[in-house]
């Protein structure tokens, strides 16, 4: 179990009126901008009084910083901290001579940190997007010996916004559909107004990748913001299973003609995908990006007939190709996914086979329930596996759409068993246009944080 800020002791350290936070000005954008940010106006709102942020450390109650800054050097316990953040995404909570610490190992383990204290004094990661009201307490008691270190345990958590109309895009037009762009037309309503929301959501859920919306949408290219956010605040975007190269279907969907004859078919149209394909790279390599290999037929849809194997390992060889050509470096140096979903996992069952820096993303049948899992000597290669799990599925033989048809109990069975197995590098889950799944979202997201709790220590879900 982890530490809990405590009430009132003899030997606590107090939080109460004016605070001032002390910050490295050189520290990543993604803190200074958003965490930060988020840091001062919540614990505003949690103690009703000023909250100072300043890059002098004197007379500050709280310490934000990541490791290699020169705030965290100046710190007297700093070979202390610096031995014992080393792992990514890690940080340390902590008080000492009197100042909260909130120490990361990197950009995302100090935005973590942040987030991890204002949710112990009351924060709802929530707030925003379920309206939970914010706990008012005029004074925030912390033991003198308070210790908290944390780290994920699976290296990529987040989740996949689909099916995403009418209810996601009727809200989201309404609160953010009034942007215009050069053309003088509204732009999509999932654009960076709408993605700065979510992004901050998947933070304070301590995840760090996302699949964006894509029904009618296009990330990359209905708002050129977007990505840059992405960037800015520290996610990780890549494309689902069928979107492959960095590239949105709704990008194709709007501009086929461009490219080639204009058709979704590799065999008779390889010249206008490869430039397809590879304009994708060109967009994005400079991210932290993942990049989906393979294809599907057009739509979310087999690639045709029969097993199309000798075609799949050529439109692959292809692909990677691409990416080592534009990015100039090995192509094992740019992350990478093949997703076996339905068909495609028949593919690999029959003996196709990818190179082993990518990373197999393995499937659940839709409905919850994991199709396959690696064996002993497979679980070492080097780009891992991962899972994509559902909560909303819209197909055959019916849609759970909008309700989640995943009891908590099978969700920790099967994704516990997931991780007993090595599926280690990447989980994402299709929860829909994410209202109405706040509760087994949280739930997934804090056992892909820490799949070795059992069903007890995750306190709170089983108690509902």
């Amino acid at each position: 179990m982890k530490s809990q800020i405590v009430s009132q002791t003899q030997t606590s350290m107090l939080i109460s009126g004016v605070v001032k936070i002390t910050y490295d000005k050189k520290d990543d954008e993604a803190i200074i901008k958003y965490a930060l940010l988020n840091l001062k106006n919540d614990l505003t709102n949690v103690l009703g009084e000023e909250v100072i942020l300043a890059t002098a450390s004197k007379n500050s109650k709280i310490i934000v910083s990541t490791i290699d800054t020169s705030l965290a050097k100046s710190q007297k316990n700093y070979e202390l901290l610096r031995e014992a953040l080393n792992k990514k995404e890690q940080y340390i909570i902590t008080v000492f001579e009197g100042q909260l610490q909130l120490i990361g190992s990197d950009r995302r383990g100090t935005i973590y940190a942040i987030y991890e204290f204002l949710n112990q004094i009351g924060v709802s990661p929530w707030h925003y997007w379920m309206d939970v009201p914010i706990k008012k307490q005029a004074e925030i008691y912390l033991n003198e010996s308070f210790f908290l270190i944390d780290a994920p345990k699976v290296e990529k958590r987040g989740f996949f916004i689909n099916d995403e109309w009418p209810a996601a895009g009727n809200w989201a037009t309404k609160h953010f559909g009034h942007l215009i762009n050069e053309e003088g037309e509204k732009m999509n309503p999932f654009n960076h107004l709408y993605y700065e929301k979510l992004f901050d959501l998947l933070l304070r859920l301590k995840g760090n990748f996302i699949w964006p919306a894509m029904w009618s949408s296009a990330f990359y290219d209905d708002d050129l913001e977007n990505s840059k956010l992405a960037q800015e605040m520290g996610v990780i975007i890549g494309t689902s299973h069928h979107e492959p190269m960095g590239r949105n279907h709704q990008e194709w969907i709007r501009n086929h003609e461009q490219y080639g004859n204009g058709e979704w078919d590799y065999e008779n149209n390889q010249v206008g995908l490869d430039k397809y394909f590879r304009e994708g790279i060109e967009r994005s390599y400079q991210t932290e990006d993942i990049f989906t290999l393979g294809m599907r037929g057009n739509g979310d849809e087999a690639m045709g007939e029969g097993e199309n194997i000798a075609l799949l390992e050529q439109i692959i060889n292809k692909q990677r190709k691409i990416i080592s050509e534009v990015t100039g470096r090995y192509t094992k140096e740019t992350p990478q996914i093949w997703a076996l979903y339905k068909e495609v996992q028949g593919y690999y069952d029959k003996g196709m086979r990818v190179p082993d820096d990518v990373t197999l993303l393995l499937c659940d049948d839709n409905w919850g329930n994991l199709r396959k899992l690696p064996s002993q000597e497979k679980r070492d290669r080097k780009g891992g596996f991962g899972i994509y799990y559902h909560y909303d599925y819209v197909g055959g033989p019916r849609n759970s759409k909008w309700i989640n048809v995943s009891q908590i109990q099978r969700t920790w069975e099967q994704m516990t068993l997931a991780y007993d197995y090595g599926v280690r590098k990447l989980w994402v889950v299709n929860v829909g246009d994410l209202k109405g799944q706040e509760y087994p979202l949280s739930y997934f997201m804090d056992l892909a944080w820490n799949p070795e709790q059992s069903l007890e220590e995750m306190e709170g879900y089983t108690k509902n």
